[in-house]
C-alpha cells in the first residue's frame, strides 16, 4: 500500500530580524487541507552577531523557539536541526512517524573564505524515512554575477561533502537492514543577485553540468521575492534600487540507489515506485520583517513504506496516578540495537523536543521484569506530576539517537492527597483576608 507523506518546505532569508507575531498563514495552518505531516524550515541569515551565537548555543536560538511554540501544541515535535552561523535547519513531524523517521544525521559545510567561514555554505538533514532515505539542505551562496562559477563549484561541493565523513557502524548497519531503494533529496537553496540572469544561469548551467540537471523547480508564478523595503511590498527605493528577483528558491530530485540489486535484495516495480508531487510552490508578500519575501513549496512524497512495525511498543500498566509508582511495559522486535543507555520518557502531549520529557526511567538500571515477549520498568512516584494530566511515553535509543518507539496518549490520575491540602491552605487563607474577617464581625 502506498502512503503519501504531505512536507511543507519554508525557505527565508530573515535579514537577522526577529520571528514575527503570527506564521499562520507561512505554515498553511489555516488551510482546509489534511495537516502536514512534516515541515522543514530553512533560515538564511539568522542573527549570529557573536553575543547572539554564544547564547543560542547553550540554548534554543529564538526562531526554533517561536516554531516550537507554533508547532506543538498542534502534535508537531522538533525532530532535528543544525546550525552554522547564520544558516539554520528545522525540521518538525507528527508524532505518529517518530517510530519510522531513523538514523537522524546533520552535517555542514562551509564554502565562505576558501572554506574556512560559514558565512556561506550549506547546512544538511538526513534520516531514514520509513525505510527510504530522505535529505535536506539548505543553501546560502555567493552573490552577484561575477561569481556564477564560484556558487556551482560551492553547490557542487556541498553536495559532495554532505556526510563523506561520516562512518557510523550502527547506522550503516540500520541502513543496510532498512533503507529502501530510492533517496529523496529535497533543499532550499538561495541565490542573492538578479533573477533574469539567475533563470538563465540556472538552465543554460543545467544544460553543461550533469549534477544539475537532475533537479526539479516548480513554475515561478509569484513576484521576485528581493528586495524590499522592510515592512512593505514595495521594492527597493534605496540609492542603490535594486532590480527585482526571484532569489529564494526550492528544487528537489529522486534518485535510485539500487540499479544493480542482486537477485536476493531486488525490489518489484511497485516497490520502486516512488514520486514526488509539488503540490504550491508561491510566496508569501505579507511578512516584511527582512528585504526577502518566504517562499514555501507543498510537496506530496508517495512511497511504498518498508518499515510497518516501529523498533519498541510501549504503554503504561494499570491506571497512572500521582499517588504511587507505576510500571509501564515495552518490547522490542529481533535483532534490535538495545543500549544501557536507552530510556523511556515521560511527555506531555504537547511536548517539543526529545529531551522535553518530565521524567524517564533509564531501561536497564529501572526494570523490575522481564521475559521473552517483554520487559516492565517502573517510575517512581515522586517522578510523576503531582496535578496529572495526558502524557505520552516514547522509548530513546542512544544507538539511533532517535525516539524509536511511543506510545498512545493517557491519563495520569491527579495526586488527590496533596491537591486536597492545597485546596484547604487556599481555603484557610481566603478565610483570612481581611475582607472575609470583617464579614464575620458584621454578623
Amino acid at each position: 500500500m502506498l502512503f503519501v507523506c504531505r512536507l511543507h518546505l519554508v525557505t527565508w532569508n530573515v535579514g537577522t530580524a526577529s520571528p514575527p507575531p503570527d506564521v499562520t498563514s507561512l505554515l498553511q495552518l489555516d488551510s482546509l487541507s489534511p495537516a502536514m505531516d512534516m515541515y522543514v524550515i530553512g533560515l538564511q541569515e539568522v542573527n549570529s552577531r557573536i553575543t547572539n551565537f554564544l547564547s543560542d548555543l547553550a540554548f534554543d536560538d529564538p526562531w526554533s523557539i517561536f516554531f516550537m511554540s507554533v508547532l506543538s501544541p498542534l502534535g508537531y515535535i522538533k525532530l532535528s536541526s543544525v546550525r552554522m552561523q547564520g544558516l539554520l535547519l528545522l525540521i518538525f513531524v507528527k508524532h505518529a512517524h517518530l517510530p519510522f523517521i531513523r538514523d537522524v544525521h546533520t552535517h555542514y559545510t562551509r564554502t565562505g573564505l576558501y572554506g574556512y567561514w560559514g558565512n556561506k555554505g550549506g547546512v544538511t538533514i538526513r534520516m531514514s524515512l520509513y525505510g527510504h532515505t530522505v535529505c535536506f539542505i539548505n543553501c546560502h551562496l555567493p552573490a552577484h554575477m561575477e561569481n556564477t562559477e564560484q556558487r556551482l563549484d560551492d553547490f557542487e561541493k556541498i553536495l559532495e561533502m554532505q556526510f563523506e565523513e561520516e562512518n557510523i557502524p550502527n547506522v550503516q548497519f540500520w541502513q543496510n537492514a532498512f533503507s529502501g531503494p530510492f533517496q529523496i533529496t529535497f533543499w532550499a537553496l538561495i541565490f542573492i543577485h538578479h533573477f533574469k540572469i539567475l533563470f538563465l544561469q540556472l538552465n543554460m548551467a543545467k544544460k553543461k553540468e550533469a549534477f544539475l540537471q537532475e533537479f526539479s523547480e516548480g513554475p515561478l508564478q509569484f513576484k521576485p521575492t528581493y528586495k524590499f523595503d522592510l515592512h512593505s511590498d514595495v521594492y527597493d527605493t534605496s540609492e542603490k534600487k535594486r532590480k527585482p528577483a526571484w532569489t529564494d528558491r526550492i528544487l528537489w530530485r529522486v534518485k535510485s540507489l539500487c540499479q544493480h540489486a542482486s537477485k536476493e535484495d531486488d525490489f518489484s516495480e511497485e516497490e520502486q515506485t516512488i514520486s514526488v508531487t509539488l503540490n504550491n510552490y508561491i510566496s508569501h508578500m505579507s511578512y516584511g520583517i527582512s528585504d526577502h519575501k518566504p517562499v514555501t513549496g507543498t510537496f506530496g512524497l508517495e512511497l511504498k513504506p518498508l518499515l510497518s512495525d516501529p523498533l519498541v511498543t510501549l504503554s503504561p500498566e494499570g491506571e497512572w496516578s500521582a499517588e504511587h509508582d507505576v510500571l509501564l511495559s515495552y518490547s522490542a522486535v529481533p535483532g534490535f540495537p538495545s543500549s544501557a543507555w536507552d530510556w523511556i520518557g515521560l511527555f506531555k502531549v504537547t511536548f517539543r523536543h526529545a529531551n522535553d520529557y518530565v521524567t524517564y526511567a533509564w531501561v536497564e538500571d529501572d526494570e523490575i521484569s522481564s521475559n521473552e515477549d517483554s520487559k516492565q520498568v517502573y517510575m517512581s512516584a515522586a517522578e510523576i506530576p503531582d496535578m496529572g494530566g495526558e502524557f505520552l511515553l516514547c522509548y530513546y535509543s542512544n544507538n539511533l539517537q532517535s525516539i524509536v518507539g511511543i506510545s498512545q496518549p493517557f491519563q495520569i490520575q491527579p495526586n488527590r492527597t496533596l491537591i486536597g491540602k492545597d485546596l484547604t491552605q487556599e481555603e484557610n487563607a481566603w478565610m483570612q483576608r481581611p475582607d472575609n474577617l470583617g464579614s464575620h464581625n458584621e454578623f
